[in-house]
């Protein structure tokens, strides 16, 4: 007898135990029952709660015009130098013979050039 008893225990928390877990596996196995995850905000759009008038000043048309004239002063001042390091440059240049390699100090002066000229021509572009 006890051993009729134990198989019926056995059969009876097997069933139990394969009925409480079918939900969960029902809901692990069903693809579309998740919900979706809710959309990231993009960093380059406008923050909604960021009080109107606090982005930073507007710029009205007068404005405008001052950074026009500092924005052409500083042309005219970086293209001066820009001037000054190209003759340098050329003086290094013509020193040095042909047939070797470019020394670093020369390399390094280019580079410093090529990163005025590009500075200017983003002034230039406004």
């Amino acid at each position: 007898m006890p051993e009729i008893r134990r198989r019926f225990l056995m059969t009876f928390v097997g069933a139990a135990g394969i009925l409480t877990l079918r939900p969960l596996l029902a809901a692990a196995q069903a693809p579309g029952v998740r919900p979706p995850p809710p959309p990231r905000p993009s960093p380059n759009a406008p923050d909604p709660n960021f009080p109107p008038g606090l982005n930073g000043p507007d710029l009205n048309p007068t404005d405008k015009k001052a950074i026009k004239k500092q924005n052409q002063a500083e042309i005219k001042t970086d293209a001066t130098k820009l001037f000054e390091l190209a003759s340098e440059l050329k003086e290094q240049v013509e020193k040095i013979d042909s047939d070797t390699t470019l020394s670093l100090p020369v390399v390094k002066r280019a580079q410093e050039i090529e990163k005025l000229a590009k500075q200017i021509k983003d002034l230039a572009k406004g």
